[in-house]
């Protein structure tokens, strides 16, 4: 066995071999020998292969049995319970919740104040008599309304509102058109009338001018986002891209010169609808504008039938705008060749609506409203209206 060192006071003697040191110890008797002996010996010891690979082989097998249990029943049981409930409509169709009537349970009162960037509600100070006239109704029209339902049933992803009024024998259809629905683009027909109302009222004039600045210019539908800085443009010119072209800039630039939308509101509520108003300046692709089916009809007729709620002549300028959307694609799509349809559309992805007068060439009238939440800009929610106005067209006409 080779001699490895020799201490200089001569107490101990090292020696190695075979993988160990030995230490030969001349004063046992000595305390600190002992200890450094021990100290030595434990350090110089090889650590043994055979226990390090058994520990890694019991920490494999434990994240493979971890791994295993998590597969076989934490994953399924996640996604039975959890995730299909985002992905999937739920199994009880019958149960419905209003989430925006949950959080804003309030909404339906006059807007006049803002609370941590949302808009907060109070009763406007004294009820006024209401300035439209509520649709007559006389007797539902089951036929229809049940082929509408069963249309429904063929596309389970579109939640529907539709109202259908007829103005000779003033039976109607009434399928969720109570319910609270997104407005998207169709809160322009309360704007437009209030646009009208002010106009009546002395405030503005079809003449007035407006220039058009950066803090109205907006994104989405419509020319005038792109047109120049400050170039102007008349309340009538405004009015009438408003509504053809559904202009969202031209949208707020109205409803800044009638007051905002406090004023907005505050108009509705004075022509007696509960259920419609304004929250967010265009475009409002979260859905925050709300109305029902029920409202827009009401909004409808008085435009067309009621002489003392607007002048002749503001109501044939509304019509007119009403008479030349360009988006020809949803209700209209569905109507016979040769029908007139005065109408405003609007779509914000997650809901698709329409809603307008229908002429139809024997000169049968009739309103019409149509919203569909579907899943976001699904081409089901498109067709389901197109085929609801067929089958109403010509139920109402044939």
């Amino acid at each position: 066995m080779p001699k490895l060192a020799r201490s200089y006071d001569s107490r101990y003697e090292c020696y190695s071999g075979n993988g160990y040191t030995y230490v030969k110890v001349r004063h046992r008797e000595d305390s600190e020998l002992r200890e450094a002996y021990a100290k030595m010996k434990h350090s110089a010891r090889p650590v043994s292969r055979t226990k390090s690979k058994n520990k890694k082989v019991v920490q494999f097998i434990t994240a493979l049995l971890f791994f295993g249990i998590l597969s076989l029943f934490v994953l399924p049981y996640a996604f039975s319970h959890i995730t299909k409930a985002f992905v999937e409509p739920t199994p009880y169709k019958s149960v419905s919740a209003d989430l925006h009537e949950i959080s804003f349970p309030t909404a339906k009162y006059l807007s006049n104040s803002l609370v941590f960037g949302q808009r907060a509600f109070s009763y406007s100070a004294g009820e006024k008599e209401a300035s439209m006239v509520a649709l007559k109704e006389n007797v539902s029209m089951p036929v229809l309304k049940q082929e509408l339902l069963n249309l429904m049933e063929q596309y389970q992803t579109i939640h529907p509102a539709i109202y259908v009024w007829d103005y000779e024998t003033q039976n109607y259809v009434n399928i969720n058109a109570d319910k609270s629905f997104a407005t998207a683009s169709i809160i322009k027909i309360p704007i437009l009338i209030d646009v009208f109302k002010s106009i009546e009222a002395g405030q503005m004039s079809l003449d007035d001018k407006i220039p058009l600045t950066e803090y109205y210019r907006t994104e989405g539908s419509g020319s005038l986002q792109f047109k120049a800085r400050d170039s102007e443009y008349t309340i009538d010119e405004l009015a009438n891209i408003m509504i053809t072209e559904s202009d969202n800039s031209a949208t707020n630039m109205l409803m800044a010169k009638v007051g905002s939308m406090t004023d907005v509101n505050q108009s509705i509520r004075d022509w007696g609808l509960k259920n419609t108003y304004v929250q967010t300046w265009l475009p409002d692709l979260g859905g925050t504008n709300r109305t029902t089916a029920m409202d827009m009809a009401t909004m409808l007729y008085n435009i067309d039938e009621n002489d003392e709620f607007l002048s002749e002549e503001s109501r044939h300028r509304i019509l007119n705008y009403m008479g030349h959307v360009h988006n020809n694609r949803l209700i209209h799509a569905g109507l016979g060749e040769g029908s007139v349809f005065l109408h405003k559309t609007g779509d914000i992805g997650s809901m698709l609506g329409d809603a307008g007068i229908v002429i139809a060439p024997n000169g049968k009238k009739y309103l019409v409203v149509i919203l569909a939440n579907r899943p976001h800009n699904s081409f089901a929610g498109k067709e389901f209206i197109v085929r609801a106005s067929e089958i109403i067209y010509n139920y109402m006409v044939k």
